[in-house]
């Protein structure tokens, strides 16, 4: 098969909202190759200790390249112990110049309860506006039931559950198997 019409991987849908003093990381199971569902219950959010520091991190796209890059994260934190934002900045720098890291294709939500970014390839290093973000097949859709409910009585781990069922009712990419992390504030 060449590259253009191998059928690629897809899914995941990733999103992070913070609300009253906790932050919290969901995400769905679905891996899909194509039209097929490969497996159902992948765990794309995932708890750090770099040093005994704690932090939560999600991940869309190719997981062999979301672990490089996680290795990588705990790394920097490793180094720059309680400054995630600074090991973040330097993730994406590394991502966006190191030839090797540069054909890795994935996205994350990095969280230490206090701060939370969205990490890219292209060099970006994003806080969300709203307290709530999300990436992925379906993160457009979570997204946007996310921002629709951040002003009601709910929790910020049923904003997020919530707005991931929203999600698999409409991305055939994303299932209601859900991986849920919470932090509290650092």
């Amino acid at each position: 098969m060449t590259e253009q019409t191998f059928p690629g991987w897809h899914g995941t849908t990733i999103i992070g909202v913070k609300k009253n003093g906790e932050v919290v990381l969901a995400g769905d199971g679905q891996v899909s190759l194509g039209q097929t569902v490969i497996k159902g219950s992948a765990r794309k959010v995932r708890r750090l200790s770099p040093g005994g520091y704690d932090i939560v991190a999600g991940f869309a796209g190719s997981t062999a390249d979301a672990f490089a890059l996680l290795e990588r994260l705990e790394t920097k934190l490793e180094a720059m112990p309680g400054q995630l934002q600074r090991a973040a900045v330097e993730l994406a720098k590394d991502w966006r110049t190191d030839k090797y890291l540069q054909k890795l294709e994935a996205m994350l939500i990095v969280t230490d309860g206090a701060e939370m970014y969205v990490v890219t390839g292209a060099g970006d290093v994003l806080e969300p506006e709203d307290n709530v973000t999300a990436i992925g097949s379906g993160g457009n859709f979570a997204l946007a039931a996310g921002r629709a409910l951040m002003d009601s009585s709910l929790s910020a781990e049923e904003i997020a559950r919530k707005s991931m069922a929203i999600a698999a009712g409409i991305c055939v990419y994303t299932n209601g198997n859900l991986t849920v992390e919470t932090i509290g504030k650092a």
